[in-house]
């Protein structure tokens, strides 16, 4: 795992381990005990190097031991066309815990990482599309190279890296959520056992 700071992290995919050290960074960052936990999987099915967001969203909404909310798919994608008014009805009610999850172009060298930063992601930026950030946790996919043709570079990227990635980081996601239920657990079982140990120490000493 490379920390690139102190609140941006960097892991490729290719990495060994790297589903478990994304699983970790994950379980650090979500907040999976909020009431109104949303992941936005942003993309289409009609570019290869795009259909990164909606590949993890399928494979998570297949996932029935995933309870949380998934926006995006390969079958209903979220992208530049529907975003805006998606995500007005996202904050119709109380105000929701949003992971964005998106594709992204950068430097030859980073192909294949997968980043983890705090904050909204901005969606479209790779094709220099102006459109609202999005989110309060953004996981970017670098799928090819970035600075020039953009589009046609998402368009003309292998299959292959973007599902790969896309795999280990909805894998790494259901990690992180089986985790949590275990450290819940056992936390749980830890506060049972010290309030009965505290009880029988307490009828012991004032009997």
């Amino acid at each position: 795992m490379t920390q690139a700071s102190e609140k941006n992290y960097s892991i490729h995919y290719e990495q060994t381990s790297a589903v478990w050290e994304l699983s970790e960074i994950l379980l650090q960052l979500i907040p999976f005990d909020h009431e109104k936990l949303i992941f936005c999987c942003i993309g289409t099915d009609r570019s290869t190097g795009d259909a990164l967001g909606p590949i993890i969203g399928s494979q998570l909404q297949q996932t029935f031991s995933f309870p949380f909310e998934i926006v995006g798919t390969l079958q209903a994608p979220l992208h530049a066309l529907n975003i805006i008014d998606r995500q007005k009805q996202l904050y119709e009610q109380q105000e929701p815990y949003i992971v964005a999850i998106d594709a992204c172009l950068g430097e030859s060298t980073a192909i294949g990482s997968i980043l983890v930063q705090p904050g909204p992601l901005y969606p479209g930026k790779a094709v220099n599309k102006q459109l609202p950030p999005i989110g309060d946790l953004a996981i970017k996919g670098i799928v090819n190279i970035g600075g020039f043709m953009e589009a046609k570079v998402l368009s003309n990227t292998r299959l292959h890296v973007t599902y790969s990635m896309g795999d280990k980081i909805a894998r790494a996601l259901l990690l992180a959520w089986q985790r949590h239920l275990l450290k819940r657990k056992n936390n749980g079982y830890h506060n049972s056992y010290n309030n009965n140990r505290w009880q029988q120490i307490g009828y012991t000493d004032f009997r």
